[in-house]
């Protein structure tokens, strides 16, 4: 009979143990794996997938976006920046739920209760899930954009309607993104449990792949902005009821493996006082949560990067497609290497030093016009050297950390990457400045010099002019044989005058 139950016997060697002793011994080495732990992995993988695609809804069309929400492009980024400000509180009472009530708790929380198990005592039965709270936060958020229609609206509301849905679908983050590792703990058998890890992790970042693709392609203009928040919130609410419906318990009736039948952490106070103590930790904490940093620093701000310099959204969004893809490639040939190894700690350190180097190369080629292909290629080696460390950080922040729970260790790392997230961004936004009119840019109404930013010097491009805004007009003096068809056409060697009149 079909009960939905796998049951993965372990072996064992019990001769000269007596009948009775023996059935007990079996009955305790067997374990059961159930097949509903493939819809919890796929609506979490899913639910990650859905809400990544929703904080980078508009860092792929800034312009256009700014242009219908009526804001500065300061304002676009904030949509972005909402996701890690709101991230860093949360990111403690959600890893708290996680490793102390429970997953159905922390990731679910609707009035939904399901009481098909017999252990009336287990508080996940009583409490609402976190799953399910995720995906209805999720789901309203991405509703709520919805209503910042102009004819729904005004013009000085649009943007506020907004960013309240994006913070609703912020405070669904930090419930859906320390789960993979404890979904992989409680559900899945030791032999599936690093794929099971791997899957709900890496839908992250494909969530980030589509919103990369499917933004530039969709919003062309400004009038389209709509139909692209149209794209992304349909499919919550399909979300929403598989989470609602599907996902019944926290855990199985029974522990798939002897690891998570005997898994046991610290309380979460103490737990954070070992890490604050544990030196190794701290190092990690502080060199990935600054890898995280930097790569939501490119992913929220590459398009306003790359269209100072003439490349249009579509490249940039193929840019940060790469990007991703190659990350995912790294990450499953990294992984399989440090499987096989165990060389976690030198994988680590040769990554992040390709990393470093990677991220110079950008810093300078982003600045170069008519460069497709070295600025491709260049964001594809970000991706394969920085994005693949993740699962393998990920892994040594649970190690090192022994025996803190695991969304305690994985959470204050993500908690770290977001505290920087945020200073970066601002930092960055606070470095630009705004550039005279071009013929090779593709920006919006402003354009923004990100060369103070990137290099951390003013001068390494003469014909990119940065100023402090006189009282126009101005007058753009070049050698009179870059002039062609009345258009200037700067050498980027030949000194650029600005003469104020």
């Amino acid at each position: 009979m079909d009960d939905g139950v796998d049951r993965a016997e372990v072996p064992t060697v019990c001769s000269g143990v007596s009948g009775g002793a023996q059935s007990e011994i079996r009955k305790l080495l067997s374990f059961k794996v159930y097949k509903q732990r493939w819809l919890v992995l796929l609506v979490l993988c899913l639910l990650n997938c859905s809400n990544a695609t929703i904080w980078l809804t508009f860092a792929p069309v800034a312009d256009q976006s700014a242009q219908y929400l009526k804001v500065s492009l300061d304002a676009i980024n904030w949509l972005s920046l909402v996701y890690m400000v709101v991230a860093i509180p949360l990111s403690f009472g959600t890893t708290w739920m996680l490793d102390t009530l429970g997953l159905r708790i922390t990731v679910s929380g609707i009035l939904f209760l399901s009481l098909d198990r017999a252990d009336v005592c287990d508080v996940s039965v009583f409490l609402p899930p976190q799953l399910i709270l995720g995906s209805w936060l999720n789901m309203l958020g991405a509703m709520l954009r919805l209503v910042g229609q102009p004819n729904a609206v005004s013009d000085d509301m649009r943007f506020l309607v907004v960013m309240l849905g994006q913070t609703l679908c912020a405070l669904a983050q930090p419930l859906i993104i320390f789960t993979p590792t404890k979904v992989a703990a409680l559900w899945f058998p030791d032999h599936q449990r690093a794929t099971a890890n791997m899957i709900a992790s890496m839908s992250n970042p494909l969530g980030i792949l589509l919103a990369n693709v499917i933004s530039p392609l969709i919003a062309k203009s400004s009038a389209e902005i709509p139909v692209l928040m149209l794209a992304y919130g349909a499919p919550t609410c399909i979300i929403c009821f598989l989470a609602t419906l599907g996902i019944r318990t926290s855990q199985p009736p029974t522990p798939p493996s002897a690891s998570a039948e005997s898994s046991g952490s610290e309380p979460f106070v103490q737990g954070l006082k070992l890490l604050l103590k544990n030196k190794a930790y701290l190092v990690l904490l502080l060199c990935f949560g600054s890898g995280i940093a930097v790569f939501t620093c490119f992913s929220t701000l590459l398009e306003q990067v790359l269209c100072v310099r003439g490349y249009t959204n579509d490249f940039a969004g193929l840019c940060g497609a790469l990007f991703i893809v190659f990350g995912i490639v790294g990450a499953g040939a990294l992984g399989l290497y440090v499987d096989k190894t165990k060389k976690f700690i030198e994988a680590t350190k040769i990554n992040m030093g390709l990393t470093a180097l990677a991220c110079v190369a950008f810093s300078v080629v982003s600045l170069m016009p008519r460069q497709k292909f070295a600025v491709a290629a260049v964001c594809s080696l970000f991706g394969l050297f920085g994005f693949s460390i993740y699962p393998v950080a990920m892994e040594l922040s649970v190690e090192c950390s022994y025996p803190v729970g695991e969304a305690t260790s994985a959470g204050l790392v993500f908690v770290s990457g977001q505290v920087q997230s945020v200073l970066y961004i601002i930092v960055l936004q606070a470095l630009t400045t705004r550039l005279a009119d071009s013929p090779q840019s593709t920006c919006g109404d402003a354009a923004f010099s990100w060369r103070g930013g990137l290099l951390q010097t003013r001068h390494l491009n003469p014909c990119v002019l940065s100023y402090d805004p006189p009282p126009p007009p101005l007058t753009l003096t070049c050698s009179p044989y870059h002039e062609k068809g009345g258009k200037i056409s700067c050498n980027p060697w030949t000194p650029v005058k600005i003469t104020n009149h």
